[in-house]
């Protein structure tokens, strides 16, 4: 409940963060046609994210005559979490990582490495998977979404203003004159506000790993499960680190770029330290 709340504050925020940089530097018409744009944009990327995230990341889809064992445990998780059966893919890496895909429950995919199956047993994949579960049971995608929707309009906002102050103006309408901010407040919101975008988007994704590690927890009834399952993953990235697209490391359960320092701010997920921390809690409270 918490990280549900955290959420829906910091998408509060974001909104509330386009509306400032609309009014500071793109007059209405300039926010209506970004926001336009914007959800057009996210609007196909929801709707074929899985086809994307799956071609992207070079998933095979696996039958159950070739990983029996996989679809007997993934079967067994969705009775638990009420949900239907998703498609299973194969992604063929060694290091160890997986991701969930897919615009609601009924049209959902999980993925994992053929590396994760090799460093974990039995009932540590099993916390991966329903890791997995959970991000489809919460609508993570869809949240995701939204997120990816105002960003990316606050971004077209910046990118506009600079091209209206290069052709002479900041493309502000009469009515925006009277209670519009300065030129100065307008370059301001220019440089931080898509630098403030991104950070609460890293916020919020950070947000529903929180909330996918407990929900994960409770479908597989074992915290420590994926706790130790998630340790191993961390260092299993570090051994064998994966190549992909920065756009798509907020998928995986353990982030496969690695970073430290101040880029930990723009990380799409928590500290591992902390993960781990929370589901000790969890199954501290559960004994």
């Amino acid at each position: 409940m918490k990280n549900t709340l955290k959420t829906f504050i910091l998408l509060a925020g974001l909104t509330a963060l386009l509306m400032a940089i609309g009014n500071a530097v793109g007059g209405r018409n300039g926010l209506m046609i970004a926001l336009v744009f914007a959800g057009l944009m996210n609007f196909v990327g929801y709707w074929f994210s899985d086809k994307i995230a799956l071609a992207m990341s070079g998933a095979q889809p696996v039958s159950e005559s070739e990983a029996p064992d996989l679809y007997r445990m993934v079967r067994e998780l969705c009775r638990r979490a009420e949900l239907p059966m998703p498609r299973l893919y194969v992604i063929p890496s060694a290091t160890p990582n997986a991701f969930a895909t897919g615009r609601n429950p009924q049209h959902s995919a999980v993925a994992v490495t053929s590396g994760i199956m090799n460093i974990l047993n039995r009932d540590e994949l099993e916390g991966v998977v329903a890791h997995e579960l959970a991000h489809i049971k919460n609508r993570d995608i869809l949240i995701s979404s939204v997120a990816a929707m105002i960003a990316g309009a606050i971004s077209q906002l910046a990118h506009m203003a600079q091209w209206a102050m290069m052709f002479g103006g900041m493309g502000r309408d009469r009515d925006d004159e009277e209670g519009g901010g300065s030129l100065l407040g307008g370059l301001a919101m220019m440089i931080v506000g898509p630098i403030a975008a991104m950070l609460i988007q890293m916020a919020i994704s950070r947000s529903r790993e929180y909330q996918a590690d407990a929900t994960g927890a409770q479908i597989c009834g074992r915290p420590l499960s994926l706790a130790n399952a998630l340790l191993k993953l961390e260092s299993g990235n570090h051994r064998f680190p994966m190549h992909v697209n920065p756009a798509q490391a907020q998928m995986y359960i353990v982030n496969p770029l690695t970073a430290g320092g101040i880029a930990q701010l723009f990380s799409t997920h928590p500290p591992m330290a902390e993960r781990v921390k929370r589901l000790q809690e969890l199954a501290y409270h559960r004994s």
